[in-house]
């Protein structure tokens, strides 16, 4: 079993060792693969003009963004979303005053922490705007994330499997947010949690409900059943 998550490396470490899972972690919504120890084997950042480019977008709508840079939380303004995130995924916030300056030449990620529904209105936006240059996609409702186009769920998920010499057809995904799409559709068998965003849904070759209502059971009968 991986862990797949858009959460950075250093959220997603004390998660997967509570699962006990010693193997790769894919991170950064896919931008990165790393072992427990740190090591990396996969970095896709983005580019750091491209970066750029998304950011002024958000300085000129008064939105929140924050990058990454060795697995550190970079903000420009000591603002409310930035701890919000920050505690969510177990992070502290650096304030950098300007991410030009601190970003570096690629950063994993880029996140706008806003209100669902802005950010629900924000997505076709990005999406078109960023067409062909980006991934742009709401891992949770309020954030909208962006990362390098060879860089999502299903690219690191192809690149381990490759990896570990498993088939494309006997690799299982499970995921509810919009950044799980990729890589359920790419996996052989894709699980979509109930209620996940239509796109989702779309994807997704079996359903199964949220953990508390039965979700847990069912995926681990898929999985004997896939076996």
């Amino acid at each position: 079993m991986i862990a797949c998550t858009g959460r950075p490396f250093p959220g997603a470490l004390p998660w997967a060792q509570r699962l006990g899972l010693d193997g790769p972690i894919i991170c950064y919504q896919g931008a990165e693969v790393r072992m427990p120890n740190g090591q990396v084997l996969l970095d896709h950042g983005v580019d750091h003009e491209l970066a750029m480019e998304v950011i002024r977008f958000a300085r000129e709508r008064n939105l929140h963004i924050q990058a990454y840079r060795d697995d550190r939380l970079l903000v420009e303004r000591d603002r409310p979303e930035a701890h919000t995130y920050g505690d969510h995924a177990g992070m502290d916030v650096n304030i950098s005053g300007d991410l030009d300056a601190t970003m570096g030449p690629t950063t994993p990620k880029l996140v706008i922490v806003g209100a669902p529904q802005l950010l629900e209105e924000l997505l076709p936006e990005v999406r078109r705007r960023w067409s062909g240059r980006l991934n742009a996609a709401t891992s949770q409702a309020d954030y909208l994330e962006f990362t390098a186009l060879e860089s999502d769920k299903a690219s690191a998920l192809r690149f381990l499997c490759e990896r570990m010499g498993i088939p494309q057809a006997e690799a299982v995904a499970v995921g509810d947010g919009r950044n799980d799409a990729t890589m359920i559709a790419w996996a052989g068998l894709g699980i979509a949690v109930e209620g996940s965003p239509s796109e989702v849904l779309a994807v997704a070759d079996r359903t199964i409900p949220a953990p508390g209502h039965g979700g847990i059971k069912q995926l681990a009968d898929l999985l004997v059943e896939a076996g």
